[in-house]
């Protein structure tokens, strides 16, 4: 969030919906381009609703707070790059002993079984997150995945090996006209941690310490188990270094939530709620009529 000046505290129409009965400040202090100003979206002031006079009396404390939250926005970012970077040498460290072979054994089989029936849908892929590192702790929603699908397979995998094996499946599962929810590693976008087929009722998720499925699967991948790594007690060293560093990378943002939540405490009684939500009502009801 940045705290702008009241010239420059405006939005964009094409993205200007509220659908809560209590917006913050983090809401409304942002600015978003227009594309095309004028011709297709435009720009609304919102800085109005502010009482100018009164939010500059308590300017000092709104750079204390906000300075306290965006350093320690910075620790968290330096300790969970420096937890990912041991992870990911340990995860290498892995790899090399892996038996993939034996792996894609059993993806052919699970294609064969799950994956071979044509969908007649588009094979469309939708990509969600379905969890993440948060000011909590990690926090993943397998109760998505129990919503859109009766039958899991899950791959026991601590070393980050099951990559290939979801990029298969999912290839497989578009190919025949199912319809995806690919749900990727929030720290490596690019590879899928976690894999539903909503048309079939059926997913593929990943489990590791910290992030337990919690439920007994239709199937249970032991990739852990295809795997013969050396310098366990290095392994197990890395391992315990990276909890560390991720527990100080979650301290921090606890903190920078605490900080983030004092700013806003000072700036809501300065904001004139009631006014934003009548033109967003306004707003919203210009821009549904051009769908009528």
């Amino acid at each position: 969030m940045e705290i702008l000046t009241e010239s420059s505290l405006k939005f964009s129409l094409s993205t200007f919906f509220f659908k809560r009965k209590q917006v913050s400040l983090s809401d409304i202090a942002h600015v978003i381009e227009p594309k095309y100003p004028a011709a297709v979206d435009r720009y609304v002031d919102l800085g109005r609703f502010y009482d100018l006079t009164a939010a500059k009396a308590a300017a000092e404390e709104v750079k204390a707070h906000t300075h306290a939250y965006k350093d320690a926005y910075v620790r968290a970012y330096h300790s969970l790059k420096a937890a990912r970077q041991v992870e990911l040498d340990t995860v290498a460290a892995v790899c090399k002993s892996f038996d993939r072979a034996r792996a894609d054994r059993r993806v052919d089989g699970i294609i064969q079984r799950e994956l071979r029936q044509k969908g007649g849908q588009r094979g469309r892929t939708t990509r969600r997150f379905l969890g993440s590192i948060t000011h909590k702790g990690y926090i993943w929603r397998f109760d998505s995945v129990d919503a859109l699908c009766p039958r899991v397979y899950e791959f026991a995998d601590s070393w980050e090996l099951a990559g290939p094996a979801l990029a298969r499946l999912h290839a497989a599962a578009a190919a025949n006209g199912w319809d995806t929810v690919v749900c990727p590693f929030p720290e490596e976008p690019g590879r899928i941690e976690h894999l539903l087929v909503p048309g079939l009722g059926v997913a593929f998720i990943t489990s590791r310490p910290g992030m337990d499925y919690g439920k007994k699967p239709f199937r249970r991948i032991r990739l852990d188990a295809m795997t013969e790594p050396e310098g366990k007690a290095r392994l197990r060293f890395q391992s315990r270094m990276t909890a560390l560093l991720r527990e100080e990378g979650v301290s921090a943002l606890k903190d920078a939530k605490a900080s983030h939540d004092k700013l806003e405490a000072v700036y809501n009684p300065y904001v004139d709620f009631d006014g934003v939500r009548t033109l967003a009502a306004i707003e919203t009801g210009r821009l549904l009529s051009y769908l009528g």
